[in-house]
């Protein structure tokens, strides 16, 4: 009964740190009508992104608020069109800059490469940088409300967490645990104020960030060889003595991340590793996440096959809260809570699952991403 307890205890401390979260410091920009005085320059990185580029490009071109809005586009050695598709959609608007990219060198990662291309190449030089993916669809008035945010919040670097558009159970078991976990265990209050690069959080499909205090930082070149390098240029900005912000970004974009189930797992094996670090590390953190949010459920079944109702509804009580807590992210956060709030225990069984296959396959170097290799 006791280590029913204790994870009950555990998960209940969780669950509320995820309302806390939720309710007093998670940032929300407004969607409605704002304007910004500032030069602003939206980057777009396309990497083989033809099939899914037109709606980003479209969304991008409906800004409003923004009169010195610019529109940098890099074609990162595509071969399916998308250079064709960007001239296609943006037409002669004079916003809007195609560039070609150049293959990354030695030491650099894809992804970093093209976004510092874009930020070095953007001429002239704006106040403020918005880094935006492909698979993402802003609102009117979103970079308007963002770069308003960035400047309210007296940060370098805002990351408006776009709503993650999910549609198949692979995206409904896994993606929102994404939002889940640093609502959950990142307090995001000290995050802002403190200094500790440890302390920092980013999603990489939507970042706006001061480009003064982005160079003083090193910008992606800092960053180079990193895979999440979204949450590592975070920590540069704080190494930097700038400060970062985190928003719920649900009512200024929207973002499909993986059209299937391969594309999602092998999105992750990418990454996955390099989240944790050490393997022990990842082990210990896999094993926590087992215990409190997949094994009460099935200590609840066993205990009440056994006849021990108290355990048993000590387990269930455990399982219940790990369910709101999910709940709470969702609401928080513009997802779906119910009934995919249920299947909680199925999602960190196939987040464990997922990150043991990252680190088999980064051990076999046979971790790729778009045709490139992930070291």
């Amino acid at each position: 009964m006791i280590p029913a307890l204790v994870v009950v205890a555990v998960v209940a401390a969780l669950t509320a740190h995820t309302l806390v979260n939720a309710t007093a410091w998670l940032r929300r920009p407004g969607a409605g009508p704002v304007e910004v005085t500032e030069s602003v320059a939206v980057l777009l990185p396309l990497r083989d992104e033809a099939d899914r580029v037109t709606p980003c490009l479209r969304a991008l071109l409906a800004q409003r608020g923004v009169p010195r809005l610019r529109i940098v586009v890099l074609d990162d050695g595509s071969t399916d069109g998308t250079a064709e598709v960007v001239r296609a959609v943006a037409g002669d608007d004079p916003r809007v800059t195609l560039l070609t990219g150049v293959a990354p060198p030695p030491g650099w990662l894809g992804k970093p490469h093209a976004c510092w291309q874009l930020a070095t190449r953007t001429d002239p030089a704006p106040t403020v940088l918005a880094f935006v993916d492909a698979d993402v669809v802003l609102t009117p008035y979103a970079v308007a409300a963002a770069v308003t945010e960035l400047r309210a919040a007296g940060a370098t670097l805002l990351s408006p967490y776009p709503r993650i558009v999910v549609r198949t159970v692979a995206d409904r078991l896994v993606q929102p645990l994404l939002q889940w976990l640093w609502l959950t265990f990142l307090p995001l209050r000290a995050m802002e104020r403190s200094p500790r690069p440890s302390l920092a959080a980013a999603g990489g499909q939507f970042l706006v960030v001061d480009r003064a205090g982005y160079l003083r930082a090193g910008g992606h070149a800092a960053v180079a060889d990193r895979v999440l390098e979204d949450i590592e240029l975070a920590r540069a900005v704080k190494r930097s003595g700038g400060r970062i912000a985190l928003a719920d970004g649900a009512r200024l974009a929207a973002c499909r991340m993986y059209e299937s189930w391969p594309q999602l797992r092998d999105g992750y094996a990418k990454s996955l590793w390099a989240s944790f670090g050490h393997p022990a590390a990842a082990a210990v953190v896999v094993t926590l996440l087992l215990l409190l949010y997949t094994a009460p459920p099935l200590v609840a079944v066993g205990a009440l096959v056994a006849g021990a109702p108290v355990t048993a509804g000590l387990a269930l009580a455990g399982y219940l809260l790990g369910v709101a807590g999910r709940a709470v992210s969702a609401r928080a956060t513009g997802g779906r809570a119910w009934p995919d709030a249920l299947a909680h225990p199925v999602s960190v069984v196939v987040l464990g699952w997922l990150t043991l296959r990252s680190y088999h396959l980064r051990k076999r170097r046979r971790l790729t991403w778009r045709g490139r290799p992930v070291s």
